[in-house]
């Protein structure tokens, strides 16, 4: 596979690791912090993320993106559940969406689907999702940036390592 759809398969997974990386870094507790009433914890961000990815990605081609099952607005409501437990529906959500991803040919790119039987070219339809999934990591990225404070092991490169990082990027084009 290569092009659009690998290169869309490559960007995803560097989010799902950046939403990994922040999760190492948290205790159970952490998934439930709310920075303010009407904020989101990470754990119903995982769940809204479980729900649309496991909706939007069941039967692609052939069904509307909105599944008559999903409940939307129960992904929103505050659910006690342990971190593996939610680590297990973020996998289950991320996994659906490569599997098929994985499956679609380029030809495929050019169909017609539905989403809240909105008509929408593939191609298009992949790239709202490729916005939405990144949108949502950095929720939780910016969530247990708060939790950690100083604590925080930065995602890229760090502050005041800007020029560092650059010199170590131009070292190993070299090689």
């Amino acid at each position: 596979m290569k092009g659009f759809l690998a290169d869309t398969i490559k960007r995803l997974r560097y989010y799902k690791e950046l939403g990994e990386r922040t999760f190492s870094q948290l205790n159970e507790e952490d998934f439930f912090y709310k920075p303010s009433g009407e904020s989101n914890s990470i754990a119903v961000i995982i769940q809204h993320l479980h729900g649309n990815m496991l909706s939007r990605w069941t039967n692609f081609l052939t069904e509307d993106g909105e599944k008559e099952w999903r409940r939307r607005d129960a992904e929103f409501e505050e659910v006690r559940r342990g971190k593996d437990a939610l680590l297990a529906l973020w996998e289950e959500g991320w996994q659906c969406m490569f599997d098929t991803l994985e499956s679609l040919e380029e030809e495929d790119l050019q169909k017609t689907i539905l989403i809240r039987t909105e008509p929408l070219v593939v191609y298009d339809a992949i790239l709202r999702q490729l916005a939405h999934h990144p949108y949502h990591v950095g929720q939780i990225a910016y969530i247990g940036r708060i939790i950690k404070d100083k604590e925080w092991q930065s995602l890229s490169i760090p502050k005041g390592g800007s020029a560092n990082f650059l010199e170590q990027m131009k070292a190993s084009q070299k090689k």
